[in-house]
């Protein structure tokens, strides 16, 4: 979970002490976030992703010896620039030395706090042992869903099949003192939807 996305959503509570509830003395603390929130925060950002190609265009290193020497001094009536300051920035802005430039070149270039990827995910749908990939020939889907456990995503667009099941479970159990817990059987009938 990237720190700075969590760190944003930080907030500030505070507590009132005082006699009859008056605020003579304040407490103040940050906060984080609940864990929900900062779930779909980054579900959204994962649902927005950008697939990125490396581009190491303008940013070539060199290896000759002319990139060791130390840099110019300004010409008299320049502005002085702070190098060391300089030098972080240029090292910090091109780090590894390329940039990510978007796949399709129709979108646009990804944010800083976006997130990105280089290759596309194996697909979910059918059985691939050398990637432990199961599939989904078989796997009970949820037919009201619009999420990834619904029949329509899940299936991927095969279909499904309904069918009418009886399930023995156990059911009505309590608590008996001591340690023990005592259920009865119960049979009910469900609708399963399970992948074709």
């Amino acid at each position: 979970m990237p720190p700075d996305h969590v760190q944003s959503q930080m907030r500030q509570d505070c507590k009132c002490h005082g006699m009859s509830g008056s605020c003579t003395i304040k407490t103040c603390w940050m906060r984080l976030p609940p864990f929900r929130t900062i779930g779909d925060l980054l579900k959204d950002r994962f649902d927005g992703a950008s697939h990125v190609a490396a581009s190491n265009s303008g940013h070539h290193r060199n290896n000759n010896a002319h990139s060791n020497r130390p840099p110019k001094k300004p010409k008299d009536g320049a502005l002085a620039v702070n190098s060391i300051h300089t030098r972080r920035e240029n090292r910090r802005k091109h780090k590894y030395g390329f940039q990510l430039k978007p796949f399709n070149p129709e979108h646009k270039p990804p944010g800083v706090k976006d997130l990105v990827y280089y290759e596309m995910s194996p697909g979910f749908c059918e059985k691939n042992t050398k990637l432990g990939i199961q599939g989904t020939h078989g796997r009970v889907c949820n037919d009201t869903s619009m999420g990834v456990d619904g029949c329509d995503i899940m299936c991927c667009g095969r279909g499904y099949r309904t069918q009418e099941v009886v399930v023995v479970e156990r059911c009505n159990c309590t608590f008996h003192w001591c340690c023990e817990v005592k259920c009865d059987v119960c049979r009910t009938k469900k609708t399963l939807h399970t992948c074709v």
